[in-house]
């Protein structure tokens, strides 16, 4: 058993916040997105995220450090875009590699800095959805239009995910998953991995309710995507951003029900006022997991968009009340 499942027998593991938020705190320049390594770059970088880990790994390690101090098991690298697809919007796709390996190893870093007698911290790879969907076409006029074929979006997907293996994350996490295609041709480009390597890694899953209607971008109601993906060897299933945890409550409730493994789920600071910010306090947004923790609903919890450290920190604390929902058996 890795140390990862053995943790989640044990707790409720509580996962770090909101990366880009934290980011957007800083008020970083194009300068310091393109950094010493990118200066000379046609395209520009402000917004590139993820570069920030080759470019500003300070910045990127004391993002984490600071949701550590505040109570997560589980830091996420900051590798939401650093994929092939994605990173063609800097004209860095040739840094995807790269970009992936420094985000482990800043992950890394910040646990290393925690000191050797701290509970284990864990690194889990995260995997974006790219800007392009399998099962939609962006053309409203030739609507059997795709902008990528299956084949394509698996590579793409393997080689983000053979990038954090090799540096070495403790789990896999394919997030906010609006298009169940999508995930398809990741996990199957991350099954194949596992068998070249002969290795498997804890693999985690989270979709996205896009609003109120309960589906996904692609149409799929809760228990739909749960049966489009339960074939494959997951650690957890769950559901992150778009809502906030008070509209999220039915859809963690239904998938609670249906799925035979962990539940995780990380919502949104509430929904986004006229300015695009979120308001949800870190006391509001812990009161509403609060009930999900006594319901017995959830195994991994934290923060997506507009989830600060304090945030965590509040969720931590109800997190270390209850114990963790107990995994059915496969009928």
């Amino acid at each position: 058993m890795s140390n990862l499942k053995q943790a989640a027998t044990e707790r409720i593991l509580v996962l770090d916040g909101a990366m880009g938020t934290m980011i957007q705190r800083h008020k970083l320049s194009e300068e310091e997105f393109r950094g010493a390594e990118f200066a000379d770059c046609a395209m520009p970088q402000r917004g590139n995220n993820d570069l920030l880990v080759i470019t500003q790994p300070a910045v990127i390690q004391g993002i984490h450090k600071a949701f550590l101090d505040a109570g997560a098991d589980i830091l996420e690298t900051n590798t939401f875009n650093a994929n092939r697809i994605s990173m063609a919007d800097y004209g860095m796709e040739d840094q995807v590699r790269a970009i992936n390996q420094a985000a482990v190893k800043v992950a890394r870093d910040a646990i290393a800095s925690l000191g050797a007698h701290a509970r284990p911290r864990f690194v889990a790879g995260a995997i974006g959805p790219t800007n392009k969907t399998l099962s939609l076409s962006p053309d409203v006029n030739n609507p059997g239009y795709r902008a990528v074929t299956f084949d394509q979006m698996v590579e793409v997907y393997g080689e983000q995910a053979e990038a954090l293996f090799d540096a070495g994350v403790d789990a896999l996490l394919v997030e906010t998953v609006f298009d169940t295609l999508n995930c398809k041709a990741a996990l199957f480009a991350i099954d194949a991995l596992f068998e070249i390597k002969g290795k498997r890694l804890p693999l985690m899953v989270s979709g996205t309710i896009t609003d109120a209607s309960g589906r996904t971008l692609s149409g799929q109601t809760t228990e739909a995507f749960w049966n489009s993906i339960s074939h494959a060897d997951l650690f957890s299933v769950g559901l992150n951003c778009a809502l906030g945890a008070p509209q999220m409550r039915p859809f963690i409730a239904e998938l609670s029900r249906v799925a035979w493994t962990r539940i995780s789920c990380y919502p949104n600071a509430g929904l986004p006022n006229e300015f695009g910010e979120y308001d949800e306090t870190p006391e509001g947004m812990a009161a509403v997991l609060e009930e999900w923790l006594k319901l017995g609903w959830v195994n991994i919890i934290g923060g997506c968009c507009g989830t600060t450290p304090e945030h965590i920190n509040a969720i931590a604390h109800k997190a270390a009340q209850f114990a963790p929902r107990r995994v059915p058996e496969v009928a």
